[in-house]
């Protein structure tokens, strides 16, 4: 690193390696490192990722140490690390099923183009057990009047009540269903 000679460039550039060597000139380096780690296409790398990529084209004595400070010092980083977030809760594990259509899943998929007919989502109901699933298409805007209609024909008169419903509490389903 630093006992190599440096490269000069045409334009009075200095290089090692092919790397653009950056001065102690004013906050240039500090720049270098903000526009790396908070650039809307990096969305705020660790500092090995950081120092990965910064070490193809620049160089500098210290680097490495001076992007791990630097990263350090991201109040954003700080707040999303794992260590200061609550843990989760314990994996629970789900029970054996024995009736098809006793326990079921179900979700939306949601702001898909409208179809010629008016539908927009899809809904996706999937028995826990086989796997199998009906997909019922359907409008986001339908009220809590259609959709217990639709769940009615489609999934009731079918297969009976179930047992249980697991949703990942969908607004839909916590405020209409």
């Amino acid at each position: 690193g630093e006992g190599e000679p440096f490269e000069v460039r045409a334009d009075g550039t200095k290089c090692l390696r092919g790397r653009v060597w950056l001065p102690l000139f004013e906050r240039l380096r500090d720049l270098i490192m903000l526009e790396s780690h908070k650039s809307k296409y990096s969305i705020h790398p660790g500092s090995d990722k950081m120092y990965h990529d910064l070490k193809k084209l620049y160089w500098w004595p210290n680097m490495k140490a001076d992007i791990a400070t630097y990263v350090c010092k991201c109040l954003t980083c700080a707040k999303v690390k794992a260590e200061h977030q609550r843990p989760s809760g314990l994996l629970q594990q789900l029970e054996i099923h024995v009736w098809k259509w006793e326990r079921i899943t179900m979700d939306f998929i949601t702001k898909l183009s409208r179809t010629q007919t008016g539908y927009d989502s899809i809904w996706v109901i999937v028995d826990r057990l086989t796997k199998s699933a009906h997909f019922i298409p359907m409008n986001e805007k339908f009220k809590t009047k259609k959709l217990a209609r639709l769940y009615l024909k489609e999934i009731v008169c079918k297969h009976g009540v179930p047992v249980s419903i697991i949703s990942d509490r969908d607004p839909i389903f916590a405020s209409r269903f």
